[in-house]
């Protein structure tokens, strides 16, 4: 294996592993099969094939699943009925409501509508503000995998200059307030940001996630930089030119086989912590030895 690449399917499938195992110990405990719940709204093709991808992830652990789907007509009101069906569902322990929305939903409502024990996709204003203060929460799932790749590489992030390059509500802001806490000194760079290059010269950890192909280029990443690519858009690219940055990179994560694995696995997990009453916000998968969390929930 490549010492420079942040393997995200490898790791993403020992996530499965362990929570398979997990989930054999409840079945056989006699405990409940903990069960995830994905709304879509609408026909949008790419958000189905996520939809498919999050439900074969859940019956790959054996763990419970719904799809539930609603007409690209549904108002916000009947997004927000089907979500407190499923709140007053003790069967259901997450709800994930699919990103995007068609535009007349109020998709800040929805999400907000979800209850936070519920929300293990971290989309709610109030996780949002707990992760903020370093409080436990469910953290979104794609910063929250980031962290637990860069966990397993053994990346030291404390007095890292990360630069995260986009500001959306469920990957950038997380993902800056989440290394924020881990003690890095943050940036965030956006569509309106001046002179985008002169800020990743000078990062030690660049995280992107700003729907752009090919945006990041080699020539402005420091030699020996870690770079994580949380893009992904069509004919498979990410948001970094791969080639280049590869050779001035420490570490970096492929688009695919990156960050995607890990967002689905993260996933799961949360659910499964939900399931047994806890919050993941700073409970990492992992197995080094010397980790607090390792082989536990």
């Amino acid at each position: 294996m490549d010492p420079k690449i942040l393997d995200g399917r490898a790791l993403g499938e020992r996530m499965k592993q362990f929570l398979s195992r997990t989930m054999d110990h409840l079945i056989e405990s006699g405990e409940p099969v903990p069960v995830l719940a994905a709304i879509l709204v609408g026909e949008n093709p790419a958000s189905q094939s996520y939809v498919r991808m999050k439900i074969k992830a859940c019956e790959s652990i054996s763990m419970g699943s719904r799809f539930l789907s609603l007409p690209q007509s549904a108002a916000t009101e009947d997004v927000l009925s089907l979500i407190d069906e499923l709140n007053a569902d003790p069967a259901v322990n997450g709800i994930l409501l699919q990103h995007p929305v068609p535009q007349q939903v109020d998709e800040r409502a929805c999400f907000d509508r979800i209850k936070p024990e519920k929300d293990v996709d971290g989309v709610t204003s109030y996780s949002f503000g707990k992760i903020c203060a370093g409080l436990p929460a469910y953290a979104p799932c794609t910063p929250a995998g980031i962290l637990q790749l860069l966990d397993y590489y053994k990346v030291h992030l404390p007095g890292k200059n990360a630069v995260v390059v986009g500001a959306s509500d469920i990957l950038g802001r997380p993902m800056a307030m989440m290394l924020l806490n881990r003690s890095c000194t943050v940036t965030i760079c956006h569509i309106q940001t001046r002179d985008l290059s002169e800020h990743l010269r000078q990062a030690d950890l660049v995280v992107v996630g700003a729907g752009k192909p090919r945006l990041i280029r080699g020539e402005w990443i420091k030699e020996g930089a870690i770079v994580v690519d949380a893009g992904f858009n069509e004919g498979n690219l990410g948001d970094v030119d791969f080639e280049s940055c590869y050779k001035k990179a420490s570490l970096i994560s492929p688009v695919p086989g990156g960050v995607g694995p890990m967002t689905i696995a993260t996933l799961l997990l949360h659910t499964m912590q939900s399931a047994i009453g806890k919050y993941s916000y700073r409970v990492h998968f992992h197995e080094s030895p010397d980790y607090d969390h390792a082989g536990t929930l």
